[in-house]
């Protein structure tokens, strides 16, 4: 297979942000003339890093402990026509169908055959016609969930075993649907066979552990079933991505010393150069009684880019940030492009002292954030979920993006957002009611259902609590979008469950790569947070698919929905944009009072 140029799109080019999220490496695209699968890192040439060590060390356990450095994709063109860096992609799949059907002389209207010839890619000119007539891509093809993508054996298949056999084939449409019941792959020997055999697992043998995006050879061993792949569908390629907001670490007293006077300490290798810094004022100041041995530790972290802590979960770290920053608005204080956050003071957000009878601790407007993003890897046909923390075990199946690179292409997003801290001591007393235990336990037994169906990646439940906050953060980024000027699907969420430290809060933020930051709209609607919880909670007590929505069970097998309670599209579901969890673990009856289910909520609309 032959290397084309720059990934196309519409307009013959794709965003940064794009090559990471929709047409990273590995994934199936369609160009305007063809069909291609994007390479893998060793062809890409980045130039710009991003510097992010929390997000880096938390990525080394899945690269055997060495952290990757983090890159941004090749940048497009600055104007149309110009030569810009390319990212390279392969001709896939290697199989063609005639573009125009034939029908058959004397053939009726209706439910008549139309019928396209089917070649391989050696059979087409250089310009990919066959007999000088177009051919397009076939949209079928056969992986595998490790991400392992070829060509259906389609002889073999025609014929149902391998088979020395090489006719002429035939793809046939008996119908108007395009569905596989109504396509015939046809053999010139005589042999047929209907395309919707090979939808039942196994039907097309064992996995070839072909993968395309590496190079043309590029195979592993595989003892997966193969599977029919619809290679437009969507579950053709699930990106997996890690990320991290650019949050001041909050750790212990050295950190912050070394830190400070880090211009100065850089150079520090030992106890004697870090006894002849300590005669400058500022480092004398910043280091007055500390031990030496904690503060080369913390040098020799900070110069590793670990000077936070690798072990503790991303999320832990950002909530120690969020809720450190100081009440206020902080005119007085220098603005930080990365993070710049302040505590709303209470009488502003909650002129009328309702706050602690909802639950609510605080409100924290981050005018400037800074987030991260990398891809690591990917799957096909199920994506893998990150628990809890945002993060994932490192035991996770994840198809390589190249077989030699020490890089991830990552993304810079900029933007600004709301945090809502939740009191603790309403949280835990919710929790310990037992019609809240009952309706968890509820929601425990449709997550077990789902691991039970046969599927290799099993979850582990996240927690009532979870629940609880993941639902009313939809609830919020629904009635927030109404005012705030931002679109629902770009309103991004962050869900913060500490059960150690018994620390809760929802972040709703809007982020944009290749940008300075955002216009303000969303960090303002902190000032009316209780307008749009009241909205929200408006909306969670009755949803227009009621009854039938709030008395959904999570382990009725009728339904399979095993990983929702009270919660559909038309109230809590939104864009899987915005949702850390792909739309999974709402209840709306541990929000609010719902039909038949009146007695879970955290919030009394009394």
């Amino acid at each position: 297979m032959k290397r084309s140029g720059k990934v196309s799109g519409p307009r013959g080019v794709i965003r940064r942000s794009q090559a990471i999220t929709t047409f990273g490496v590995g994934a199936l695209v369609d160009l305007p003339n063809r069909s291609a699968i994007v390479g893998d890192l060793d062809g890409w040439k980045p130039k710009e890093p991003i510097r992010e060590p929390r997000l880096a060390a938390k990525l080394a356990p899945l690269f055997q402990g060495s952290r990757p450095r983090l890159m941004a994709p090749p940048a497009a063109p600055d104007f149309p026509g110009a030569s810009g860096e390319e990212v390279p992609a392969y001709l896939f799949p290697r199989w063609f169908v005639e573009r125009q059907a034939r029908r058959p002389s004397g053939a009726q209207s209706g439910r008549e055959r139309r019928s396209r010839r089917l070649v391989h890619r050696n059979d087409l000119d250089a310009r990919l016609r066959l007999d000088k007539k177009p051919v397009v891509a076939t949209r079928f093809v056969r992986g595998c969930g490790k991400g392992h993508v070829d060509d259906l054996p389609w002889h073999d298949f025609v014929h149902q075993s391998a088979t020395g056999c090489i006719g002429r084939l035939r793809l046939s449409e008996t119908g108007d649907t395009g569905d596989l019941a109504e396509l015939l792959l046809q053999c010139s020997c005589g042999k047929s066979r209907r395309l919707a055999q090979a939808r039942p697992e196994g039907a097309l043998g064992t996995c070839s552990g072909a993968r395309p995006w590496l190079g043309p050879d590029a195979r592993e061993d595989c003892e997966e079933k193969a599977r029919l792949l619809i290679r437009t569908a969507t579950n053709a390629w699930f990106p997996q991505l890690m990320s991290a907001l650019s949050l001041p670490d909050r750790g212990s007293e050295v950190e912050r010393a070394v830190e400070r006077v880090w211009d100065k300490l850089r150079i520090v290798k030992d106890a004697t150069g870090l006894e002849f810094v300590r005669h400058y004022p500022e480092v004398a100041e910043a280091l007055e009684g500390l031990d030496d041995d904690e503060v080369l530790e913390a040098i020799e972290a900070r110069r590793r880019g670990t000077d936070v802590s690798s072990d503790r979960p991303l999320k832990q770290v950002e909530l120690d940030a969020l809720l450190s920053v100081p009440e206020g608005f902080g005119d007085d204080i220098p603005v930080d492009p990365n993070f710049h956050a302040r505590r709303l003071p209470s009488h502003v957000w909650d002129p009328s002292s309702r706050a602690a009878g909802l639950g609510l601790a605080s409100v924290i407007q981050a005018h400037r954030l800074r987030e991260v993003v990398a891809l690591f890897g990917f799957t096909r046909f199920d994506a893998v979920t990150r628990n809890v923390d945002g993060e994932y075990d490192s035991s996770v199946e994840r198809a390589a993006l190249s077989l030699g690179a020490d890089w991830l292409p990552a993304i810079e997003n900029r933007g600004e957002g709301v945090f809502v801290e939740m009191a603790a001591g309403a949280v835990q007393e919710w929790a310990a009611r037992p019609a809240v235990q009952h309706r968890v336990e509820l929601l425990g037994a449709g997550q077990n259902c789902w691991n039970e169906q046969g599927r290799k990646r099993r979850r582990a439940f996240p927690g009532g609590r979870y629940v609880m906050l993941h639902t009313l953060a939809h609830l919020l980024i629904e009635s927030v979008a109404l005012r705030c000027g931002y679109p629902a699907a770009s309103i991004r969420e962050r869900i913060y469950v500490d059960e150690v430290g018994k620390r809760f809060g929802v972040l709703l933020y809007t982020a944009g790569a290749d940008a300075e930051g955002t216009l303000g709209g969303l960090v303002e609607q902190a000032r009316g947070i209780l307008d749009h919880l009241d909205a929200a909670l408006e909306t969670a007590r009755l949803c227009s698919n009621d009854p039938v929505c709030a008395q959904h069970e999570p382990g009725d097998s009728r339904e399979e929905r095993w990983l929702h309670g009270a919660a559909c599209h038309g109230c809590t579901l939104v864009a899987e944009t915005s949702c850390e969890m792909a739309n999974d673990y709402l209840d709306r009856a541990l929000v609010a009072p719902v039909i038949g289910r009146p007695d879970a909520a955290f919030f009394s609309l009394s």
